[in-house]
C-alpha cells in the first residue's frame, strides 16, 4: 500500500480540484441534457428516446477525449455505448461503467416537477435518472476531461442501455468477448454514499434469483356459494404456499440459503426505519444484525402476483393464481443453487395436491471485493482527498449484474464500486435527485483515482 500512495502523492491534487470545480457548470448542463431524454428501455415503450440518449452519450464521450467511440449491438436491448483510448507502453488500463437507461417515472402528479424537466432546488438536481445513473455518466466524462489527454492511462468506457430491465444481453456479450472489458481496474459508478458527504466504497453485492410459480386447482372458476368450502381455491393455496417461506420473525425459512458475516460499517435499526420509511409501530423482520440481514444474508420477497383485483372481483372460487418471488443471495452463493433450494422448499409444501409449476427466469451472481489491491488502495486515497473524510466500507443488498460478468471476464482486475447517490436521492422513486456538491466530489475522486493509478 505504501508504494501505491507514494505514487499517488505525485498527483497534482489542487490542479485537478480546480479543473473539476471550474467545469461544474458544463457538467451540470450535460446531466440536465441527459435527464431530459426519457430513456426507459422496458419492452413496449418508445425506443426513439432511448436511442437519442445513446447518441447523446456517445457525443459526450467524444468530447471527453476518447478517439474511438462506437455502438455495440446487443439485441434485443438498446445499444451499448463504448469508447476507448489505448494505454501507453507499460501503463495500466481502466474500464469505467455506467448506464443510460432509467426506471419509468410513474405517476407524474407524484413528482414536485415534471420528471423529465430537470429542476434545481437547494443544491439538488431533480429528475428521473439524475442519480441513477446519468450522474455516473457525467462523472466519468468530467473526470476524463479533468485528467486530460496527456495521461498514459488506457481508458475504456462502457455505458449500458438496459441495466434496469435486467435482460442480460450485455452480460452475454461480455462473456463472448472478454477482451472488450480487459483492464487492470474497473470503476462502476452506479452506487452511492451512506450519507451526504461521506465517502463510501461498496465491497460486496448480493446475488439474486427470481422464481415464478403458478398454482392451478380448477379447470374454470365456479360459484363460491355453490362450491366454496369444498372446491380448492388456487389463491388461498398460493397464499398458504408463500407463507411457508418465512418463520414467525420474518426470517427466510428455506434450507440451503447461505449467509456470510458482515465486516463493513455498522448501522442501526433506527437509521433503517427512517431510510426505508417504515411506518410507526411496525416491526422489522428477520434476525441477526441489520447489516447481515441487508448485505450478506438471504432475503425473500414476493414482488408480484397475478390475481383478480378487488374492483373486478366476483363471487367465484379462483382456479389459477401466479406469483413472482425475488430471492437475494449471499455474495458468494451460487444464485442458481439458491433458486433451486427455494423451489425444492415450495415443492415440499404444496397444499391439497394442487398443480404447481415453477420457473427461474433470472439468476445473477453477487460479488465480494478482493482486499488490498493496488487500485483499491488508490481509490481510498482519492476519496479521502476529494471528500476530506475517512472512507467507510459497506455492503449492498441489491445486485449489479454486470459486476459478476466483469469479474468473470477480468478476474485479476480490482473492481471499484462507488457513486453519487445518497439516502435523499430516492432512486427508482418519485422526486429522484442528485446533490450537485456530491457530484463534484465524486467526479474529483475519480479524476484523482485515474491520475494516481497512472503515476
Amino acid at each position: 500500500m505504501i508504494d501505491e500512495l507514494a505514487g499517488a502523492a505525485n498527483v497534482e491534487v489542487e490542479t485537478l480540484r480546480q479543473r473539476v470545480h471550474a467545469a461544474m457548470p458544463s457538467t451540470q448542463q450535460a446531466l440536465e441534457d441527459l435527464v431530459r431524454l426519457p430513456s426507459v428501455a422496458f419492452p413496449g415503450l418508445p425506443r426513439e428516446p432511448v436511442e437519442s440518449c445513446a447518441r447523446a452519450v456517445a457525443d459526450l464521450l467524444r468530447t471527453s477525449g476518447l478517439p474511438d467511440v462506437r455502438f455495440i449491438d446487443v439485441p434485443p436491448d438498446p445499444p451499448t455505448v463504448y469508447g476507448q483510448r489505448p494505454a501507453a507502453l507499460g501503463a495500466p488500463t481502466v474500464l469505467l461503467y455506467a448506464h443510460y437507461d432509467v426506471q419509468p417515472a410513474g405517476a407524474a402528479e407524484r413528482w414536485s416537477n415534471p420528471p423529465y424537466e430537470p429542476t434545481v432546488r437547494e443544491g439538488r438536481l431533480y429528475g428521473r435518472g439524475a442519480a441513477d445513473d446519468k450522474a455516473g455518466i457525467v462523472a466519468h466524462s468530467a473526470a476524463l476531461r479533468a485528467l486530460g489527454q496527456d495521461s498514459p492511462l488506457g481508458i475504456k468506457v462502457l455505458i449500458e442501455g438496459a441495466e434496469e430491465t435486467g435482460s442480460g444481453g450485455l452480460e452475454a456479450h461480455i462473456a463472448a468477448h472478454p477482451d472488450l472489458v480487459a483492464a487492470d481496474a474497473i470503476v462502476v459508478c452506479d452506487l452511492g454514499n451512506v450519507a451526504l458527504g461521506q465517502p463510501t466504497l461498496t465491497t460486496s453485492l448480493r446475488g439474486v434469483a427470481t422464481i415464478d410459480l403458478t398454482v392451478e386447482s380448477l379447470a374454470a372458476p365456479v360459484h363460491s356459494g355453490s362450491y366454496g368450502g369444498v372446491a380448492p381455491d388456487a389463491l388461498v393455496a398460493l397464499i398458504r404456499l408463500l407463507s411457508t417461506l418465512h418463520d414467525e420473525q420474518g426470517a427466510p425459512a428455506v434450507e440451503g440459503l447461505e449467509a456470510l458475516p458482515y465486516a463493513g460499517a455498522p448501522g442501526t435499526e433506527d437509521e433503517l426505519r427512517v431510510n426505508a420509511a417504515v411506518l410507526p409501530g411496525v416491526d422489522l423482520v428477520g434476525r441477526g444484525s441489520v447489516e447481515e440481514r441487508l448485505f450478506t444474508g438471504p432475503a425473500i420477497n414476493v414482488i408480484g402476483m397475478d390475481v383478480p383485483s378487488v374492483e373486478s372481483a366476483t363471487n367465484a372460487v379462483i382456479p389459477k393464481a401466479r406469483a413472482r418471488v425475488s430471492v437475494r443471495v449471499a455474495p458468494t452463493q451460487d444464485p442458481a443453487a439458491a433458486g433451486e433450494a427455494v423451489v425444492r422448499h415450495l415443492q415440499a409444501h404444496i397444499p391439497w395436491h394442487v398443480k404447481a409449476t415453477f420457473t427461474v427466469p433470472e439468476a445473477g451472481r453477487g460479488y465480494l471485493a478482493r482486499r488490498g489491491g493496488r487500485a483499491q488502495n488508490v481509490a481510498r486515497w482519492a476519496l479521502v482527498q476529494a471528500y476530506g473524510r475517512p472512507v467507510i466500507e459497506i455492503g449492498e443488498g441489491g445486485s449489479v449484474p454486470l459486476v459478476a460478468a466483469f469479474h468473470a471476464a477480468a478476474p485479476d482486475a480490482d473492481i471499484i464500486l462507488l457513486g453519487v447517490d445518497d439516502p435523499l436521492s430516492h432512486t427508482h422513486g418519485f422526486d429522484e435527485s442528485v446533490d450537485l456538491g456530491e457530484l463534484e466530489r465524486c467526479t474529483l475522486a475519480e479524476a484523482l483515482f485515474l491520475s494516481g493509478l497512472a503515476s
